[in-house]
């Protein structure tokens, strides 16, 4: 199967998971993000609005997938946004949806401890 290593700014270039992915989290980690960034989804949960749709797109994400994106309230960005990281499955899968290549991580070669995100030459 087709990869590519994961640079630590990926994400930068792609933003497949904000226009894939229902991005719900409980109602009150809302508070801080602007109130016309999120709908209600039940009485416990929101959710960021444009993501609880057949096509979602995120709100808050600026640029065009798969070239550069970036998000226009990263700091307030929810826990579930944040449990999305650089090459897991949940990314993969949205890379899968909009054509775009997964990624993955490598160990680092000088000491082993850790994911290198060096781009592959």
């Amino acid at each position: 199967m087709l990869s590519q290593v994961a640079s630590s700014d990926a994400c930068l270039s792609c933003g497949a998971c904000c226009t894939y992915f229902r991005v719900s989290f409980y109602w009150a980690e809302g508070i801080p993000m602007p109130e016309h960034y999120t709908e209600p989804v039940n009485a416990l949960y929101s959710c960021m609005k444009g993501t609880n749709q057949a096509n979602p797109r995120c709100i808050a994400l600026e640029g065009t997938v798969g070239q550069q994106v970036s998000c226009s309230m990263y700091e307030q960005r929810s826990s579930s946004c944040k449990e999305v990281q650089i090459a897991d499955e949940q990314c993969n899968k949205a890379r899968r949806a909009h054509n775009l290549i997964p990624l993955v991580l490598v160990e680092a070669a000088n000491d082993g401890q850790g994911p290198d995100f060096d781009r592959v030459s």
